[in-house]
């Protein structure tokens, strides 16, 4: 059968020499800008190839639109219907047969293929499509790939295709091949600026230039927005405010493919269009009759935290290679006009190019693949950015926790069950288990919701939305159920044999999470809408919201900041569930507390999972040796200051402080950290068995004090540190040794009649004296009683007979009486 010729597209001056390098090696790198043709012709080209023989050539594009759009295009120009020469093949759709040699397949699906397949049967080239957009699925489908060509298939041809690219860094990385570039065919575009203030909101914005823009000028229009969200909000504020032959059309990736397909079919005659789409449409897609690009500058973009095991997504600035393939759209069929909502300076502060994903993703897929690969270590393979380390150790750490790897990094029979399921990890763990419960299908239908964006409506209640998918209508929902089904059947077929199914009551959408998300376990906590989760971070939902009205959820999506992010998706469960399904999680712990207020130990049993308090209640305080130990762990918690000292105890702490200050070794210290290091050796023995410290005798710390003291030493506490001082007056006056040098605070009138100064420790250490007045008031200080009789009391005496008449304040003190009295007894 005679082939149609093909249309002369700039990419065909590039043939000959790309021809030429994948005769001669292995490998290449083609660079050819948009509108060059490459994603049509090249694969068509390829097959007339000797090296391809009878074999099929893969083309894999970073999206299911491109990949339609490009089976249909080569099929179109080979005068035949997809399915035949050319046919597709992607998640939840199947377009091949016998006949199929050219078959395109979105990134993901070519680790599956290798998994399957080490030697790629019957594959003899792949090629990959708009490679810059360096998705992870990309990235690591080529690693793969140079992994099999080196090492079982030397014969697989490998060509990497971009419009803007480093081609230079590829090719060392396809081991120094060569590099083909082609030119492209763009018509002229005109680029304007409109400047968007802070405070407009993007949809308003977008608004204003698209109907400026359809009123000043011809063709129809892509307006780039960053998510959904917007998307509604511009056709709501276009929508009767345009000519009634303009149609307002959305493209994002929740809707169906028909819908999408629709979106990037030419206008109807004497008809216009305003495609409002995301990023999808950047690349790989012509949509006809567009030669107005207006620009909002934004996109969305996940972006995972290793230490939160969170991704989110969150509105960036695009990259000035992805605002420049974005203008190129306008001007691909005719000269057109890109109209950028930013100053023309800001320009150049835009990143050269997006992040690579696999510097911000989510890399548990990855190492779950590359486990099954037989890679344990990914960073092994030849990726063109290696993945970050942190998120490799997040992804292990969650790995090993659902049991997929073992210490070794290699993949479990677990690990096999879910690797078989070609879902996300946590969704493909959570099937896996449902299969030995009967509750596979149910559990394969919510993972389909979750991961097939627009299913079952848009409530935040995972309950409500697979319960609305069960009955909807439509070709997208019932390959959804179809492939559900299928994942389902899978589930079972790979559960282990040893292990007998057993069939219960049906789980609830919360109860089957549970095994995906055991750490997003949430508890109400505070205001209607607040919940933490298991894994301690915070998490709202609206106060009208119905899930704001239980007690439990378990989160599977999360948006906004991770301090507090905003619950997108969740499902109600009850704390029987949970503690059925993760009772190997949960923790009860006995914690002993020091309730200072009742001085006394109190004893709480908590359940928890995670950073959740299941259940609390208090327990008998404890007695015998569990109280004493109870005491002693509230001391070294508290330290020894909540002790229940008194007089007695504090005065020989005191002492013993002072005679170790002054005479060291073998007195003991008794600082509140010595005593607390040593409550064993002192306190301990002492103690009676009784959890409140009220109850503790003071002579207990009396006598576990005096237990430091080494037995020798007893006696000579109070020969040289005397608790007392006995005054001529015939007074026992308590000396102070609080300070650093032993007080002696005595009425002056006590020490009539003394002629030398009072000391202690056999008279080596004189006292410092406090005198004080009949009242108690201080008079004044001294170490040098004589000498105070001698010189300052003749002005004391003169105040004193002024202050205090009724006493008796002789010329000559030392031949006075000493009293305690007013005046002298018999006087």
């Amino acid at each position: 059968m005679t082939r149609p010729a093909l249309p002369p597209l700039p990419v065909t001056e590039a043939l000959p020499a790309l021809l030429d390098a994948l005769a001669k090696g292995r490998s290449a790198v083609l660079v050819a800008p948009p509108g060059a043709g490459k994603t049509t012709l090249v694969p068509i080209a390829l097959m007339d190839e000797a090296w391809r023989g009878g074999g099929t050539i893969l083309l894999l594009e970073p999206r299911r639109l491109a990949a339609r759009a490009a089976a249909r295009r080569m099929a179109s120009l080979l005068g035949e219907e997809v399915g035949g020469t050319v046919g597709y093949a992607m998640r939840m759709e199947n377009r091949t047969s016998a006949k199929t040699r050219i078959l395109v397949v979105t990134e993901g699906v070519l680790a599956r293929m290798i998994l399957d397949d080490p030697e790629l049967t019957g594959i003899t080239a792949i090629l990959f499509d708009e490679f810059h957009e360096r998705s992870l699925d990309g990235d690591f489908g080529l690693a793969l790939a140079l992994d099999v060509q080196g090492a079982l298939r030397p014969d697989l041809r490998l060509l990497v295709m971009s419009a803007t690219l480093d081609g230079a860094r590829v090719a060392r990385l396809l081991r120094d091949a060569p590099v083909i570039e082609s030119a492209g065919r763009s018509f002229p575009i005109e680029i304007r600026h409109e400047d968007r203030t802070a405070e407009t909101a993007i949809e308003d914005a977008m608004a204003r230039a698209i109907r400026s823009a359809l009123a000043s000028e011809t063709g129809s229009v892509l307006a780039f927005l960053p998510g959904q969200r917007e998307i509604e909000r511009t056709a709501e504020r276009l929508t009767g405010a345009v000519a009634a032959n303009v149609d307002i059309i959305p493209l994002f990736g929740a809707m169906d493919g028909k819908a999408q397909d629709a979106a990037i079919r030419p206008p109807a005659p004497g008809r216009r269009k305003v495609v409002l789409a995301t990023s999808i449409a950047e690349t790989s897609i012509t949509i006809d009759g567009v030669r107005v690009v207006v620009d909002s500058g934004l996109s969305r973009q996940p972006r995972y935290e290793p230490a939160t095991g969170l991704t989110r997504l969150e509105t960036v600035r695009v990259s000035r290679a992805s605002a420049d393939q974005r203008a190129g759209r306008a001007g691909r069929t005719e000269p057109g006009i890109a109209i950028r909502l930013w100053r023309a300076e800001q320009t150049a502060a835009l990143p050269a190019f997006s992040p690579p994903e696999i510097l911000e993703a989510d890399l548990s897929g990855l190492l779950l693949d590359c486990a099954a690969f037989g890679v344990a270590d990914p960073t092994m393979l030849s990726f063109l950015d290696p993945p970050p380390v942190p998120a490799l150790a997040e992804a292990r750490a969650l790995l090993s926790d659902l049991g997929a790897i073992g210490a070794d990094g290699r993949l479990t029979p677990d690990g096999e069950a879910m690797r078989r399921l070609a879902l996300p990890v946590r969704f493909a763990h959570m099937v896996a288990k449902a299969a030995f419960t009967g509750n596979e299908l149910a559990a394969a239908e919510l993972a389909v919701l979750m991961t097939e964006r627009g299913l079952g409506g848009t409530s935040a209640d995972l309950e409500a939305r697979l319960s609305r998918f069960r009955s909807e209508r439509g070709v997208r929902a019932d390959a959804a159920r179809g492939l559900a089904r299928r994942l389902a059947a899978t589930a079972v077929s790979v559960a282990k044999a040893d292990r007998e199914r057993i069939d219960i009551e049906p789980e609830t959408a919360g109860s089957l999470l549970v095994d995906a998300w055991p750490d997003r376990v949430a508890r109400a906590r505070g205001a209607p809408g607040r919940f933490v989760l298991a894994n301690g971070r915070g998490a709202m939902v609206e106060e009208a919201d119905p899930l704001a009205r239980h007690a439990f959820l378990v989160v599977a999506d999360l948006q906004g900041k991770a301090q507090n992010p905003r619950i997108i998706s969740a499902a109600p469960v009850s704390e029987d569930e949970i503690r059925a399904k993760l009772a190997h999680r949960i923790e009860t712990t006995t914690e002993v507390r020091f309730d200072a207020e009742r001085r006394s130990v109190r004893v709480r049993e908590t359940t928890r999972l995670g950073a959740i308090t299941l259940s609390e209640r208090a327990l008998p305080a404890p007695r015998g040796e569990a109280a004493d130990r109870a005491i002693l762990e509230a001391l070294r918690q508290h330290g020894v200051a909540i002790l229940p000292w008194g007089k007695a105890s504090t005065t020989l702490r005191n002492r013993l402080a002072w005679l170790r200050t002054g005479l060291g070794d073998p007195w003991p210290d008794v600082s509140d950290a010595a005593l607390a290091a040593r409550l064993d050796d002192w306190l301990a023995p002492f103690l009676r068995g009784d959890a409140s410290l009220a109850s503790l005798p003071e002579q207990a710390l009396v006598d576990g004090l005096r237990s430091l003291v080494p037995y020798d030493l007893h006696r000579r506490i109070d020969e040289l540190a005397p608790t007392h001082f006995n005054a001529p007056s015939g007074s026992h006056v308590p000396i102070d040794y609080e300070g650093e040098q032993p007080v002696l605070a005595i009425r002056v009138q006590e020490l009539f009649g003394l002629a030398t100064h009072p000391s202690i420790a056999g008279g080596a250490v004189a006292l410092t004296l406090e005198l004080l007045s009949p009242a108690h008031r201080p008079i004044q200080t001294t170490r040098d009683l004589p000498g105070f009789w001698r010189g300052s009391w003749t002005d004391v005496r003169s105040d004193m007979r002024g202050r205090y008449p009724r006493h008796v304040w002789p010329e000559n003190p030392l031949e006075a009486q000493a009293t305690a009295r007013a005046k002298p007894r018999g006087t």
